[in-house]
């Protein structure tokens, strides 16, 4: 499985390379390739979560559910609805995020 951003995590490799090491072999390629749920819909969980908890990369696994088959207004739903039970704020950062996300895709020809 390809990592979100580009594989910008496994900078941390230097300094912590069994933490690299376990993200790539267990999350990305054990737990992110089984077959009971698709790359779309780990995507979504995945950033829903990641919103909830106010976390950095919700932005890099946004551009992943694109690439997985997920659209823009179905991440903006997502947020919208999670805004209800994670909180305003952070739902708010959240879409600033895909906003900026959308923005860089629209600007870059096809």
């Amino acid at each position: 499985m390809k990592r979100p951003s580009g594989g910008r995590g496994r900078e941390l490799a230097s300094v912590a390379p069994l933490l690299d090491e376990i993200t790539q072999d267990v999350l990305y390629d054990r737990v992110w390739e089984r077959p009971q749920l698709s790359a779309r819909d780990r995507s979504l969980i995945t950033v829903t979560c990641l919103v909830a908890l106010g976390r950095d990369q919700a932005q890099g696994h946004m551009e992943l559910g694109l690439e997985n088959g997920l659209t823009a207004e179905e991440l903006g739903e997502a947020i919208a609805h999670i805004a209800f039970y994670a909180g305003w704020p952070v739902a708010i950062s959240a879409a600033r995020k895909l906003k900026t996300l959308v923005d860089a895709q629209a600007a870059t020809p096809a």
